[in-house]
């Protein structure tokens, strides 16, 4: 058995389509998503990240304002520049690429942004609202992986999920989410002992490990769902991720490419939190002032 490919990039650009549709909507009605990114130095991968996150808002109609600052900004104009966009009614959306230089503490900058501006999903609030069900901005590659296996047609209520992965970013709220979907949910992590007797459990199995090649045939179940985050380079230079696709596919019933499976859905649920971040602001206005 050769388990079937999850195309993320087919996937995203539907959602993306739809995006479109509703944004151009919205404008007619007065309002313009608009998505703020600050870029704190001159990382190559985040300026990478930063410029596909661009290109794909201003590809659905929305505005884009690129906010680029050296990297020995202090702390606070980093805050001033925040709190300038908190308070501009244009800006919905408010991301600042991580990570940051060592100088500032990404914890203060990101509860310095507006829960209703946080479409990274970030800030304590949104989480807090997130893990008891309430509604909240969800960060972009869980709600990805979610709509993934919701495209996919992967049932997950009474299925055992194992997360490989515990970080804020993606490990934690991944399985909350699985978890309000009625799955088993462990997590795994680099003290974990004999990981492999919880990995060949899994009937989805996601890795955000960020290890090159790290899962292999061994670790997984026959059958499985395997949902790849990581983001690496192999030995001679190309993009992989953290599972050796070629012998995993061969166990699993399913599998995310890298690239192309994952990484396009990030970036396609950042676009649906400005959106959904927009309808909101429009609506109060529209309420209020009509």
């Amino acid at each position: 058995m050769t388990g079937r490919i999850i195309d993320g990039k087919a996937i995203s650009e539907q959602i993306r389509r739809q995006i479109k549709s509703d944004t151009d909507r919205l404008i007619e009605r007065g309002c313009r998503p608009g998505l703020a990114v600050v870029l704190v130095g001159d990382n190559q991968a985040s300026r990478t990240y930063v410029t596909n996150k661009k290109k794909a808002s201003l590809a659905a109609g929305m505005k884009s304002e690129l906010i680029e600052l050296p990297s020995e900004v202090s702390q606070q104009a980093l805050l001033n520049t925040v709190d300038r966009l908190n308070r501009d009614p244009s800006i919905h959306g408010i991301l600042v690429q991580l990570p940051l230089p060592p100088h500032i503490d990404e914890s203060a900058v990101i509860q310095a942004i507006s829960p209703k501006k946080d479409v990274d999903g970030f800030h304590p609030e949104n989480v807090g609202k997130m893990i008891i069900g309430q509604d909240s901005f969800i960060s972009c590659t869980p709600a990805g992986i979610m709509e993934l296996l919701k495209q996919a047609g992967v049932g997950i209520a009474g299925k055992h999920a194992v997360i490989l992965g515990r970080s804020n970013i993606v490990g934690k709220p991944m399985g909350q989410l699985l978890l309000q979907q009625d799955a088993t949910v462990t997590y795994c992590h680099s003290k974990t002992e004999n990981l492999e007797t919880f990995t060949r459990q899994a009937d989805i199995l996601i890795a955000a490990i960020g290890q090159a090649k790290f899962i292999t045939a061994d670790h997984v179940k026959q059958g499985a769902v395997v949902i790849d985050v990581g983001m690496n380079r192999d030995e001679h230079g190309k993009r992989c991720g953290d599972v050796d696709f070629d012998s995993v596919r061969e166990k699993a019933s399913a599998i995310t490419p890298v690239p192309g499976g994952v990484g396009p859905m990030t970036v396609t649920m950042l676009l649906k939190n400005t959106l959904k971040s927009a309808t909101q602001t429009c609506s109060n206005y529209i309420s209020t002032n009509g």
